[in-house]
């Protein structure tokens, strides 16, 4: 059973920068596409990116192109959340979530999903508060 763990958040200055990490228990980030998602005060649990584990192409929604990038660390076992120019509206809670049948399952040419129901396994989240 995986079970995922975010860390790196914290309290931020607004034009900062950020690095969230994923790691896991019961298994290897390898064998999982992840990503990443986010929850603001009040608001609904939004997609950011995602990395896949066929080739490690990425998904990103329109509203975090530019400033957030997804890479994965095969040797550490990471999947990490960059985000730079950081703005008081990205203050919430930061989760990152596996889903492991996209490489078993989904199109070759798919790209992995931005969605909740995309993936079965989540963290606790990490929380990210950005000052103005």
């Amino acid at each position: 059973q995986l079970q995922l763990v975010e860390s790196g958040g914290g309290l931020v200055q607004a034009g900062g920068s950020l690095r969230l990490s994923c790691s896991a228990s019961g298994s290897t980030l390898d064998d999982y596409t992840i990503g990443w998602f986010r929850q603001a005060p009040g608001k609904e649990r939004e997609g950011l990116l995602c990395i896949d584990n066929r080739g490690g192409r990425t998904n990103s929604a329109d509203s975090v192109k530019g400033r957030f990038r997804i890479s994965r660390d095969n040797v550490n076992d990471r999947v990490y959340l960059e985000i730079d120019s950081l703005e008081p509206e990205d203050t919430a809670v930061y989760f990152c979530a596996g889903d492991g049948t996209f490489r078993t399952i989904s199109h070759p040419q798919a790209m992995c999903g931005l969605y909740l129901f995309n993936y079965d396994y989540w963290g606790q989240g990490t929380q990210v508060t950005v000052s103005s």
